[in-house]
């Protein structure tokens, strides 16, 4: 269990008005720098009319698969509040609560009050934390991704073995079939060992 590490339950959301502006803050889980940037990406687009939308995550930089001391990727942006008044402080709230595999994006709809910047760095650390607590936060070990390609005659064997792995996959039936199947880093190899055993080698392990 070396390798857990903190991240939120789940996606988390949090309202709150200060001095008539309105902030909306949002987190969830992200494994990867283009789950975090697809995450900030979908609330820009859905408040496209906000004021701002301030963005920070904590991924591994080298995908979901490496473990807690791998390096990680941090990033935040004011977008366009005045510097160091949102980014940061949203980024150090994942930080200072050692949460990591998440995103965070914080909506500002100005309501005509200047805050200041100690006002503001307020506001949009209490909107991460907000979010972070109505998501709730768990203990995760990495995991990894692969693929299995079989031909429909293996296919039920193979869908046996990872359900009776209790693993999360998707199964996809064409010409041949094909699972996407996401594991424990420290279970991966031996369920891979267990599926080319049970299909004799036939099955395209990736």
């Amino acid at each position: 269990m070396t390798d857990a590490y903190r991240t939120v339950a789940g996606p988390g959301e949090a309202r709150f008005e200060i001095r008539g502006s309105e902030f909306i803050g949002y987190v969830d889980r992200a494994n990867t720098v283009e789950e975090a940037e697809a995450f900030v990406d979908a609330v820009r687009e859905r408040h496209a009319d906000a004021t701002h939308n301030v963005p920070a995550y904590r991924v591994p930089a080298g995908g979901e698969s490496a473990g807690s001391g791998t390096m990680l990727r941090e990033y935040s942006s004011d977008d366009g509040e005045p510097s160091g008044s949102s980014g940061k402080p949203a980024l150090n709230v994942l930080v200072q609560q050692d949460i990591r595999n998440v995103v965070a994006v914080v909506t500002r709809y100005y309501g005509g009050t200047n805050l200041g910047v100690g006002g503001l760095a307020r506001a949009y650390s209490r909107g991460v934390k907000d979010a972070v607590d109505a998501a709730g936060t768990v203990e995760e070990l990495p995991h990894e991704t692969f693929s299995v390609t079989v031909a429909y005659d293996d296919s039920g064997t193979v869908r046996g073995i990872l359900e009776s792995a209790d693993v999360e996959f998707d199964a996809a039936y064409e010409a041949d079939v094909s699972f996407d199947v996401r594991v424990p880093v420290e279970e991966g190899s031996g369920l891979r060992d267990r599926i080319r055993s049970a299909t004799s080698g036939r099955a395209d392990v990736g």
